[in-house]
């Protein structure tokens, strides 16, 4: 059984166990999340999609740790014109693990 879920503007295919780095969600560490953005479920050798959810299915997961990922370097500058510009970021992410899917 796998499950389509939306969270932070994205797409992902779950099943129960899977270990997913996410968009960075407001709760604390060990504590239990619910995905309700869930777009298709296939169980049973089916697949049930919404319109755009579907109704009454749920994801919940369990949050592992918060972080930040790789340093990307931003790197700006003109030719010829001394206009140099550098600056880096570090995107905040969520570690969670899903436990189950009601569907």
């Amino acid at each position: 059984m796998y499950a389509i879920i939306e969270t932070g503007g994205k797409q992902y295919k779950v099943q129960a166990g899977d270990v997913l780095y996410i968009e960075k969600l407001n709760a604390a560490e060990g504590d239990s999340v619910t995905f309700d953005r869930v777009l298709a479920v296939s169980k049973d050798g089916g697949l049930v999609t919404g319109t755009p959810v579907v109704s009454g299915a749920a994801v919940t997961a369990k949050v592992e740790k918060h972080g930040k990922g790789a340093k990307i370097v931003v790197y700006k500058y003109k030719a010829k014109k001394n206009y140099r510009r550098k600056q880096g970021h570090r995107q905040p992410y969520t570690k969670v693990t899903i436990e189950n899917i009601q569907a």
